[in-house]
């Protein structure tokens, strides 16, 4: 029977670092109200969650990693809405979040979410803010809990060289 690693949705003792895009705020406010239900719900304590405003998604990744580094958070959730205009602004900004949200995870070890959304349209942000599609902030922070409880279990697994 092979090894399974799986995390869980249990949060209790986790401390989340969650980081903000003030940029499109009436959409980014539900998508922190969504996670920061969650976190809650999974039993992660007020205590344990710590949110970071930054001027827009372009700028999530330098907190992130600040964060990440810190050593004071089990993962770190960055929320951000990019939505399409009529310029080549949205692609940067979009490829540029995420990388540099990826990056975090990749070089701390931390768990870093990617809870950007990327829409065409406001109605489609909104939608995925909790209008009609769920709250993709929910979502973040689910993956948030799950993935450092599974890092956690990794800690116990040998690496080989």
């Amino acid at each position: 029977m092979p090894r399974v690693l799986e995390g869980s949705l249990i949060g209790t003792g986790l401390r989340v670092g969650v980081v903000v895009a003030r940029f499109n705020e009436l959409i980014t406010r539900e998508l922190l109200g969504g996670c920061l239900h969650a976190l809650q719900r999974h039993g992660v304590h007020d205590e344990g969650i710590t949110v970071a405003w930054v001027p827009g998604s372009f700028e999530l990744g330098t907190v992130a990693m600040r964060l990440a580094r810190s050593g004071d958070y089990d993962a770190i959730v960055c929320l951000g809405c990019i939505i399409r205009g009529a310029t080549t602004h949205y692609d940067h900004v979009a490829s540029a979040a995420t990388s540099a949200i990826q990056q975090v995870g990749i070089q701390t070890g931390v768990p870093c979410i990617f809870g950007v959304i990327t829409t065409e349209n406001h109605e489609q942000a909104f939608d995925r803010a909790g209008i009609k599609l769920g709250n993709k902030g929910v979502e973040a922070a689910s993956a948030a809990i799950e993935m450092a409880s599974l890092v956690k279990q990794l800690g116990s697994v040998p690496v080989k060289r």
